[in-house]
């Protein structure tokens, strides 16, 4: 049981570091207010993160972690055909722990950071694979490979649109309407396969 409190510690610090970047934002993120958010104290943060920076780099770790299981979620519930796969994929991008206030400040933030750091623009590449990747393989299942890729780029590039117009409005997302215009685009390209 006790081996279990450095990792429900860390847990805490990364959620307490997302809180706090949705307060702040990430430039103005400091340790202490990490610390402070989360009970502990700074050394207890530098202990288990050694600075800043390895501390953003988790967080961002756990933001991607939270996208890939509200997408891996949503499709296990879904039909198995390659429309239904695509809906979910679609769905999961636009989840509420995708969309919330704090969820897209840290988002904005980290698209942002990713240009100045090696670490996050490799986290961030990784998470354009995956997403092309699984939309990639959903359209391949019914399109010929050039097409379901040009659909695939498509729809990643679609779903990003939406989701950094809706979080620049200032304004509530609406996840149902992106999904619905995002849906609308899959059936538009699978309509020509029937």
């Amino acid at each position: 049981m006790r081996k279990d409190i450095p990792e429900q510690r860390k847990e805490q610090l990364i959620n307490a570091a997302f809180e706090t970047i949705g307060d702040v934002g990430l430039a103005g993120i400091t340790l202490s207010q990490v610390a402070k958010e989360a009970g502990m104290s700074t050394g207890i943060v530098s202990h288990y993160f050694g600075d800043k920076e390895g501390l953003l780099h988790a967080t961002m770790r756990k933001v991607l972690r939270d996208l890939h299981d509200a997408v891996a979620a949503i499709r296990a519930n879904a039909g198995r055909d390659a429309q239904s796969q695509l809906f979910a994929i679609i769905d999961g991008n636009f989840d509420p722990s995708q969309t919330s206030e704090t969820s897209m400040r840290a988002w904005l933030d980290f698209w942002a950071a990713s240009m100045h750091s090696a670490e996050l623009r490799r986290l961030q590449r990784v998470n354009d694979h995956r997403l092309f990747s699984n939309i990639s393989y959903q359209f391949q299942r019914v399109l010929p490979l050039r097409e379901a890729r040009a659909a695939a780029r498509g729809l990643a590039a679609l779903i990003d649109g939406l989701w950094l117009r809706g979080s620049l409005t200032g304004e509530h997302f609406d996840a149902h309407q992106a999904s619905l215009i995002a849906r609308d685009y899959v059936e538009q390209k699978l309509v020509a396969c029937v």
